[in-house]
């Protein structure tokens, strides 16, 4: 297989380059991280920029060669990662250009690729998380309408966003996975309450909503009624398969600034710490080769991430903590100054086996649907 650019990927990989190189050091400072206006505002600036520059939807309708060398190149740089705009750039946007009606798609993702609208993640409750077929939020029709009651929890900048991706139940007398429909929310709704939540390290990028009799217009509905589980399962596909690829890339990068840190502090000379710094060397150039397969599978099935999505999720997950317990090994009792690097990053690190589905979760996946054995009990 010859993995160097071609011509084309060339010019691309130059072109982007330079671009990045002009532009970054015109950005404003970056926000603090508590100030979540300000945050939306950096970041939907930085998509703008991307637009003007015909970079926008490298994402949904580049090549999948271009699509890493757009990730690789920004994260060497250092550009703005998505941040607000992830679960409409990444997710909602995704499932709406695969599920949605013309007029779906006109209406929501130009909008997303501009950076003029904020999309939140309104799955998970607070009994169904990892058993999301268990969700309870209700929403019966109401002539053009469907009237929306429950809450949810883990909404990823339901704070700041414009649109929620909503998984509701439509019809609670069908089996689990049935009786599930997807809706896309307006956030500015009456009946909405949003209550943010702090995490362990401090942030506050999740929310609790709560749903009082909230109309939702029936054409908001993406694919059929009760058929949301089939269309959530598109989005989780986008979620663990692609969603992850530009922290690959900040992964190797912690990872070569670690065996510096090691250098300058003497931590070097420890044989096991070398180890562990290449055995994660190994591994995520590994998950970075997974992650051009997965995006491959995703360009010729039509733009769906297939299962190799868990495979990666599962694999990434251990992969992260693993790296930021070796930079709490490489700082010694520095690991326990918040205001260091990588400590933060560390503590964030304990949920990506709970984020985007359980550990616990990929491997039933890859079980029953890669390795075709029987469902469990």
């Amino acid at each position: 297989m010859d993995l160097s650019d071609t011509p084309q990927e060339a010019r691309f990989r130059a072109r982007l380059r330079e671009w990045l190189a002009e532009v970054l050091p015109a950005l404003p400072p970056k926000p603090d991280p508590a100030d979540w206006p300000g945050r939306r505002a950096y970041d939907l600036g930085w998509q703008r920029r991307l637009y003007d520059a015909g970079y926008a939807d490298v994402h949904w309708d580049a090549s999948p060669a271009l699509r890493m060398i757009f990730l690789e190149e920004s994260e060497k740089a250092g550009a703005p990662y998505v941040g607000a705009n992830f679960v409409g750039l990444l997710h909602a946007g995704p499932t709406v250009a695969a599920e949605g009606t013309e007029a779906q798609r006109a209406r929501w993702l130009p909008p997303i690729l501009r950076g003029e609208e904020v999309w939140c993640q309104g799955f998970s409750e607070p009994d169904a998380g990892s058993d999301l077929a268990a969700l309870r939020t209700r929403a019966r029709r109401d002539g053009d309408d469907y009237v929306v009651t429950g809450s949810k929890i883990w909404t990823s900048h339901a704070e700041v966003a414009d649109w929620c991706e909503l998984l509701v139940r439509t019809d609670p007398d069908a089996p689990r996975h049935r009786g599930i429909t997807w809706l896309a929310m307006p956030m500015d709704a009456e009946g909405i309450t949003v209550r943010p939540l702090r995490t362990l390290a401090g942030s506050a990028e999740f929310a609790e909503v709560f749903l009082d009799e909230v109309r939702v217009p029936a054409a908001n509905r993406v694919g059929a009624e009760n058929d949301g589980w089939r269309v959530t399962m598109v989005t989780l596909s986008f979620e663990r398969g692609t969603a992850f690829v530009g922290e690959v890339v900040a992964c190797r990068r912690v990872l070569r600034q670690l065996a510096r840190t090691a250098g300058e502090n003497g931590r070097w000379d420890d044989p096991a710490l070398r180890r562990r710094l290449g055995r994660l060397d190994g591994e995520f150039r590994a998950l970075w080769r997974l992650t051009q397969w997965n995006v491959s599978e995703a360009a010729a099935g039509g733009g769906v991430p297939g299962v190799g999505g868990s495979v990666f999720k599962l694999r990434y997950s251990g992969a992260r903590q693993e790296l930021y317990d070796t930079a709490a090994a490489v700082l010694g009792p520095d690991a326990l100054d918040l205001d260091r690097p990588w400590v933060l990053d560390r503590l964030s690190s304990l949920s990506y086996t709970i984020a985007a589905g359980t550990s616990q979760i990929q491997r039933n996946i890859v079980a029953e649907r890669m390795l075709g054995l029987p469902k469990g009990r």
